[in-house]
């Protein structure tokens, strides 16, 4: 992956230690060559614009059923294939190893030929997987159906945002970035809905978890079809020489006069790293030599490896793989846990429509340490109520029912969403999507590790001890979003690059400035 562009990261890292050295003088003079721009406006382009961001994030549904179908599928399909803890863990786990190759794979692959083509192969992928899961023989063609499907989600984790992210106005760009995250929380809910009415109707029937995985073909025909209509980014087009095409991109999602300008901003911004590099054209690519030989690329690439394995750490797809054992180890039936299942699939999509809401008002800091702060939190007091609410009391299950819900809520609110866009803005364009599938690389090998654990670790260790663990973690996860993170909320992408490359981004009274 380094060595084929490490001729082209040689030459940009001069570019890169010039940044670091004259960037406030760069940028300077980027700003005065770029027009300002004009507001937004309502009209036809807006409806556009929102269309096609409804069609790619069918992958973020897709990826929201296919990671949390399993959570009422996993005891019907252990029971016809005979499955123990562990068994379980790889059916599991298996989605999400395959997840972290795909998150890294797709990133470069969407470098390389664009994010709309590297969705059509997706939307192929999620095809394929489905039909595997649903038709599997036997474990091991299951084993490999989760993986093909994890492949999809993973890839489909990192081009997304990227694409959202540079499709959007910077003034909304954490509400259009966000949908990503909504789709992904209406994608578990559905899992879990549909779960709770096959298993309640039918699930004395032979083979019905097929039903439930076979249910994900239907998501991912539309996007297959609907990826047709969708235009590429006008970012990777003008990187990629493709000016005319980019220009007609921008007409068609914003006005006029707000399309000119911003094709200014792109044009401008290739220039300059053009003109450091000695490129003649086409997007200029930053090795991983070259990313290690730059300390504020170490520091963006590492802020952003904690976003992903932070998000994980909170235990937030632990509670949606493995809600229904979790309650039924807190006291309730097996149905009774599956329909109970429903409310954290709910409290999740309230709270990330309220963090759409949140996401342009609030600081993007001040929303993560508080969100770290809140889950460590409802960590500690499910602990203790599992460590000192007797087992045979009525009320023990409902109470942590209900911290299990405010706890998804927490994180749905304050960091999922969040999270998902800083992802997709603090990186350069130069390693925006490679950056990217690192970072989500991280985020699903932690998921795939925790996934594969957690169920011999509760087994083990008890509910209380596991969620004080988790709590312990979080503390150390408010600590470093607090120390590292920088602030993006209301700078457009090109002055998000400028400050990362110069610094001043991670000093935060000249960001502010």
């Amino acid at each position: 992956m380094s060595t084929a562009h490490n001729d082209d990261g040689d030459r940009h890292n001069d570019t890169l230690d010039e940044a670091v050295n004259t960037g406030d003088e760069r940028g300077r003079k980027a700003s005065n060559r770029r027009p300002r721009l004009p507001k937004l406006k309502d009209g036809p382009h807006q409806k556009r614009l929102t269309a096609f961001t409804f069609v790619i994030t069918l992958g973020g549904l897709l990826f929201g059923y296919d990671t949390g179908v399993i959570n009422g599928a996993l005891a019907p399909l252990s029971e016809e294939f005979g499955l123990d803890s562990w068994g379980e863990g790889v059916v599991t786990a298996s989605l999400l190893v395959a997840a972290a190759f795909g998150a890294m794979g797709m990133g470069r692959v969407a470098d390389v030929i664009g994010r709309r083509k590297a969705v059509f192969v997706l939307s192929f992928l999620f095809l394929a997987g489905v039909a595997l899961c649903s038709l599997a023989p036997n474990f091991w063609v299951l084993v490999v159906g989760r993986a093909v499907l994890g492949l999809a989600v993973g890839g489909t984790s990192t081009v997304v945002p990227v694409y959202l992210a540079e499709m959007s106005p910077y003034e909304v760009r954490g509400r259009f970035s966000g949908r990503n995250e909504l789709m992904i929380v209406v994608g578990q809910l559905a899992a879990f809905v549909m779960n709770a009415i096959i298993g309640s109707v039918w699930g004395e029937q032979p083979g019905i978890w097929r039903v439930m995985l076979a249910v994900a073909a239907v998501p991912a025909f539309l996007l297959l079809v609907g990826m047709f209509r969708v235009p590429e980014s006008p970012s990777w087009l003008t990187a990629n020489g493709e000016e005319a095409l980019a220009r007609r991109v921008l007409r068609l999602v914003r006005a006029p006069r707000r399309a000119r300008a911003e094709y200014q901003y792109l044009e401008d911004n290739v220039e300059s790293s053009e003109e450091g590099s000695g490129s003649d054209g086409g997007e200029t690519r930053v090795s991983v030599r070259g990313i290690a030989k730059n300390k504020w690329l170490r520091r963006i690439l590492l802020v952003g490896i904690g976003l992903g394995l932070f998000q994980q750490l909170t235990g937030i797809d632990s509670v949606m793989y493995y809600g229904h054992t979790i309650l039924m180890d807190a006291g309730l039936g097996s149905t009774a846990a599956l329909v109970a299942n429903i409310g954290p699939g709910v409290i999740g999509v309230v709270g990330a429509i309220v963090a759409l809401h949140l996401i342009e008002r609030i600081d993007r800091r001040t929303t993560i340490v508080t969100g770290y702060t809140m889950t460590m939190v409802f960590h500690i007091a499910i602990a203790t109520s599992a460590r000192f609410i007797p087992e045979s009391a009525a009320a023990r299950p409902y109470i942590l029912l209900a911290f299990i819900v405010l706890l998804v809520g927490a994180i749905q609110t304050f960091l999922n969403v969040a999270t998902w866009v800083l992802l997709s803005e603090i990186f350069p364009q130069g390693i925006r999507a490679f950056a990217m599938g690192t970072s989500v690389f991280a985020k699903w090998i932690t998921n795939a590790a925790l996934s594969l654990f957690f169920p011999s670790v509760m087994e083990a260790w008890g509910m209380a001890v596991t969620f004080g663990a988790f709590a312990v973690v979080n503390a150390l996860a408010a600590f470093f979003m607090w120390r590292m993170l920088p602030e993006t909320r209301g700078r457009s992408l090109e002055d998000v690059e400028t400050g990362v490359l110069n610094g001043t981004i991670f000093q935060r009274k000249k960001a502010a400035e």
